[in-house]
């Protein structure tokens, strides 16, 4: 491809909302374009980068047997209805209505579409298992859209569905789903990581999420490096303290905090380590206070809190219900003398293994220090994992101690069971003529998310230094003084062609620029590989290659290019 023929629309500045490097490189090297907030026009040089990722996607979702198929992106509300999730998925949901006052929504995801499908099609046992696969666009209505295509609002998306007689059929399947993402993440040069995962809002009961391990990832994830452990930190167990508790050494007490609110300042003050505190967070559901008990250097869990019975609707209390309750303003609330009819007090299992630990005292610029269970405060109503996991924890699998990383979901597969087949009566007729529930897989990818989590990987202060898997072409040629000297056009004009004729996906930067402005368009836009044509190279046979992450350039023959890009190719 010649860029005469082609379009490059590279900038200097990126736009100033852009947070994250892939936004700002991604916007820079023209691989995007934004139209409105969390909406993108994939521009020719993005574009060869997105179908890059969906061919690989493609070539290994058939290889693992699934079957390709295209379902619409418009969706009639009936379906969502029987399924009970029309009101439930809430305002992410686009929904719109035609000119006969039917509703539909825009498609944020196809669990309902294709169990239809398979409630229509799939009769008998002798039909199943199948897995029916897309690669299409998605809408989510992202209350605040940012990091570019990170987080769209419209994005590209793989998603697949299995369907089967049995659960042993379900597992198995999942487990080559499991072999198939691994396969797609290795061929896109990514380094990633397979964690469990919570099943969230889409339900099912086995999880696993893909992360691309990046710095700037809004998932914390928890492995440990001498096992094979690995959980989305929402998901991580925190393991009860093996140490019984202590007996009470300190007589409690009330100690002066004016302006202490925080248990990082309350330990500062006493001369304290954190760990010796404790924090109290008030939570709401079905019209009753639950008090969480977490030590001070702890952070709640959310998603283990919602699936502790009574707790899944929960909320954080307002400031006028903490005052009701306890009286005092928030920054001194403590478990002390409370009434202990009126709530019910869930204490971590870090918490209920303390003694003598500092908690608000339920006044006004006060703590109380050297409190201890049953002495001073009734054990607990439930003892629980409520808790995220922090590094040097114990490994839930016995094998180690725990370290945290960031990372970029990019995948996430299911293990759904029948919760969809039994809203939409999606049956089969088993061997022996009785009908049977359906279970059901998901595999999901971010085919445009992969894009921005690879660069999130890879750049530098050049710009993309994208997976060679990815890049939009494979070796860029560009030439010094193309237009002056017969000598370098004849050159490069020769070598275009070889190594087109050998398969090679090469770029020829024919503008009568600097050379200094196609050298940086080319590194921004990452391209792996680079030859430098020009008249005094020439004249001794040579010319020069330098690859996207090389500090230096190097010579070698004309004669010898074309060989030598080849074998820099296969490596």
């Amino acid at each position: 491809m010649r860029v005469s023929q082609f379009f490059i629309s590279t900038q200097k500045e990126a736009p100033s909302e852009a947070e994250l490097p892939s936004h700002k490189l991604m916007v820079r090297a023209g691989y995007i374009k934004k139209l409105s907030s969390g909406l993108y026009t994939w521009m020719p040089i993005g574009l060869r980068a997105l179908r890059k990722v969906e061919a690989i996607v493609r070539e290994e979702m058939d290889r693992s047997g699934a079957v390709e198929l295209l379902m619409p992106a418009v969706q009639p509300a009936e379906l969502w209805q029987e399924t009970g999730r029309w009101e439930v998925f809430g305002p992410q949901m686009l929904k719109i209505t035609d000119r006969h006052n039917n509703l539909f929504c825009f498609g944020p995801t196809h669990e309902e579409v294709i169990t239809d499908i398979a409630r229509r099609e799939i009769n008998s046992y002798r039909q199943l298992p199948i897995n029916f696969y897309q690669i299409q666009t998605k809408f989510r209505d992202e209350v605040r859209p940012r990091f570019g295509v990170m987080r769209a609002r419209e994005f590209m998306m793989k998603d697949a569905y299995s369907f089967h007689a049995d659960f042993a059929s379900l597992e198995q399947t999942y487990k080559l789903m499991y072999e198939t993402y691994s396969r797609i993440f290795t061929r896109l040069g990514l380094q990633f990581r397979a964690v469990s995962a919570d099943t969230g809002a889409i339900g099912g009961s086995g999880s696993h999420e893909f992360h691309v391990l990046a710095d700037s990832g809004e998932d914390g994830l928890a492995f440990c490096p001498t096992s094979d452990y690995a959980a989305n930190v929402e998901l991580a167990a925190a393991l009860p303290p093996t140490t019984t508790r202590a007996a009470a050494s300190e007589s409690i007490r009330d100690v002066d905090t004016p302006k202490q609110t925080t248990c990082e300042q309350v330990a500062e003050l006493l001369g304290i380590p954190l760990q010796r505190t404790v924090k109290l967070l008030a939570l709401v559901a079905h019209e009753k206070l639950h008090i969480m008990l977490l030590r001070g250097d702890h952070s709640l869990n959310e998603i283990k809190v919602s699936k502790l019975e009574g707790l899944s609707d929960f909320r954080f209390a307002r400031e006028d219900e903490l005052r009701e309750f306890f009286n005092c303003p928030a920054g001194f609330l403590g478990p002390v003398g409370i009434d202990r009819s009126k709530v019910r007090l869930i204490a971590d299992h870090t918490v209920a293994a303390m003694s003598d630990f500092v908690v608000g005292a339920n006044k006004p610029k006060f703590h109380t220090a050297g409190v201890n269970w049953g002495r001073d405060l009734p054990e607990a109503d439930m003892i629980a994992d409520i808790r995220n996991v922090i590094a040097g924890d114990a490994s839930p699998d016995g094998q180690g101690t725990l370290e945290l990383c960031r990372g970029i979901e990019v995948g996430h597969i299911f293990q759904l069971r029948t919760k969809y087949a039994e809203a939409l009566k999606a049956t089969y007729l088993d061997a022996q003529g009785k009908s049977q529930i359906i279970e059901m897989g998901c595999y999901g990818i971010g085919v445009s998310r992969i894009v921005a989590a690879a660069i999130e990987q890879n750049f530098d202060e050049r710009g993309i230094a994208i997976p060679a898997a990815i890049a939009p072409f494979q070796i860029a040629i560009v030439p010094i003084g193309m237009k002056k000297s017969d000598a370098v056009r004849d050159a490069v004009e020769q070598l275009y062609k070889d190594l087109k004729t050998a398969g090679v996906e090469v770029l020829l930067d024919d503008r009568d620029e600097r050379p200094g402005v196609m050298f940086a368009d080319m590194e921004l836009i990452g391209i792996p590989h680079r030859i430098v044509v020009g008249d005094r190279g020439l004249k001794e046979g040579k010319v020069e290659y330098q690859g996207r992450r090389d500090t230096e350039a190097q010579t070698l023959s004309l004669q010898n290019a074309l060989e030598f890009v080849k074998s820099k190719l296969c490596n």
